[in-house]
């Protein structure tokens, strides 16, 4: 795919998360280019990102470009340690940051959860993840579930695309909703859904991930609704 293609996904998803809320000041969203590469939103609030804007082009091992966040070290260690994963999403959403301070994560209560499976991992520090340890941790913490929690310091999810990865914070903070509910209503029974029927549910079949990405990029300025799996156009 054409750099300036996966550079504009990047732009929309970027101001999307921010229509959604799931983004404020901080945050940030990137897309794989290739084994080495990846490309990441600029460094401002990204609901602030605006068309055309210049995303950067950062290596998945040595050190960040100048002028890149230092967080942006998770991205790298994703993409390092998990081919699979071609967009991955750091954000601060509301009840993802209150269920993170509890030190707590989502069971699989309601169909979005059933897309982390196993579980949503926990990376209990609420210290910014800036250097190449830190990073380490979390994503160790992380698993083989596609969102991590962090203590005090929201989330971060992995997809096999940044559509896909989008789609996958709107699910894990839906999740974290949920759980909020559940702990409040005192139920300590409260049903969850098992492995298989987990495994079951957590289909990509139906345009899954493409509607809530038709969804989230709705009247984006660069014509999110021209876009299809992977940042090409339908036309």
């Amino acid at each position: 795919m054409p750099t300036e293609t996966l550079a504009r996904t990047v732009r929309i998803a970027a101001r999307a998360l921010g229509r959604a809320g799931l983004v404020h000041a901080y945050g940030h969203c990137s897309a794989r280019i290739d084994a080495d590469h990846f490309l990441v939103a600029p460094s401002k609030p990204l609901g602030h990102v605006r068309p055309g804007e210049a995303c950067t082009l950062v290596p998945v091992h040595g050190p960040l470009p100048e002028g890149v966040l230092g967080e942006v070290r998770l991205h790298q260690r994703i993409y390092a340690l998990r081919p699979d994963a071609a967009g991955v999403i750091r954000f601060m959403s509301p009840q993802a940051m209150a269920l993170a301070a509890l030190g707590r994560v989502p069971a699989m209560r309601h169909g979005f959860g059933t897309y982390f499976a196993p579980r949503v991992g926990l990376w209990d520090d609420p210290q910014l993840v800036r250097d190449d340890a830190r990073a380490q941790g979390a994503i160790a913490a992380m698993g083989d579930s596609r969102g991590l929690l962090m203590r005090g310091n929201g989330a971060v999810v992995a997809g096999d695309s940044l559509e896909e990865a989008l789609g996958l914070a709107f699910y894990l903070e839906d999740a974290c909703r949920i759980e909020l509910a559940a702990l409040a209503s005192g139920l300590a029974d409260a049903p969850v859904i098992g492995p298989e029927a987990a495994s079951e549910r957590a289909t990509k079949a139906g345009r899954i991930f493409e509607r809530m990405w038709d969804f989230l990029t709705e009247g984006d300025p660069e014509g999110a609704r021209q876009a299809g799996p992977q940042g090409e156009r339908d036309d």
